[in-house]
């Protein structure tokens, strides 16, 4: 009883994450899948991306409305980054799913430090970067969201803030459709990635979170603006660090004995 309840807020903070910051979603989607719902590293991995983009893509609708969305960004940052995330995907086929889940470690504490980081210069201090640069960083991104299984709103945002010269709200927002786009992309390729690999996704699992962190993105987006952005950020931070650190001690030494 206990686990399940777990199960059911963790799929809720989800949504609640992207609603409130554009990121974070899939940051806690890999770990609710494998331990709270104890799916295969390597289908949670995948499952993430078909519940991020799900949850994203019904964030983005709000933000459309509004006409926030920047269709530049998303050209020339998002569509790079889909072609990342599938070959990310590609790559994922020939790495054991504890390796990738001690990388999806990693990349979490990557996070934590580029939320915990102090930013001086505010939004308007930035100038747009040239086209060709932020379709590189797209396409990294997009191969890091392929390879663990991360939306990567926690690069995107700061990169449409820092490299593509966008105001937080117009960057949030951008990334929401970007996150879409590139999670979809990577969980196409991932379902004959684990058809190879005779694995198999929980559908009803994948729905039930899917829907319980789309609640939870509407009530994020509703009180984005009442809550102190920095003071989210940081205590979302150092929740990365602790569970990066954590699932990094459940994880590594498996995956290095794997290895060795």
């Amino acid at each position: 009883m206990v686990a399940s309840a777990l199960a059911w807020l963790g799929a809720i903070a989800i949504g609640v994450s992207l609603g409130l910051l554009g990121s974070g979603g899939s940051i806690i989607t890999v770990p609710v899948l494998v331990f709270l719902f104890g799916q295969d590293e390597k289908v949670a991995i995948a499952g993430s991306l078909f519940v991020v983009g799900g949850i994203a893509l019904a964030g983005s609708l709000h933000f459309l409305k509004a006409r926030l969305v920047d269709w530049r960004n998303v050209l020339v940052f998002g569509v790079p980054g889909m072609a990342g995330t599938y070959g990310g995907a590609v790559l994922a086929r020939y790495v054991a799913g504890i390796v990738q889940l001690s990388l999806f470690a990693v990349v979490m504490l990557l996070a934590a430090y580029l939320m915990l980081r102090p930013v001086t210069l505010s939004d308007t201090d930035h100038q747009p970067r040239a086209v060709w640069k932020i379709a590189t960083d797209g396409l990294l991104v997009g191969m890091i969201t392929g390879l663990v299984g991360v939306g990567g709103g926690f690069l995107i945002v700061p990169a449409l803030v820092l490299l593509g010269g966008l105001s937080m709200h117009r960057a949030v927002a951008t990334s929401l459709v970007i996150i879409a786009l590139k999670s979809f992309s990577g969980f196409y390729k991932y379902v004959y990635v684990l058809a190879a690999q005779d694995l198999v996704l929980d559908w009803p699992t994948l729905m039930l979170v899917t829907g319980l962190g789309i609640i939870g993105s509407f009530a994020g987006a509703r009180t984005t603006h009442r809550l102190p952005q920095k003071k989210l950020k940081r205590g979302f931070g150092f929740f990365l660090i602790v569970m990066g650190f954590y699932i990094l001690a459940r994880s590594l030494p498996k995956a290095l004995q794997l290895i060795s």
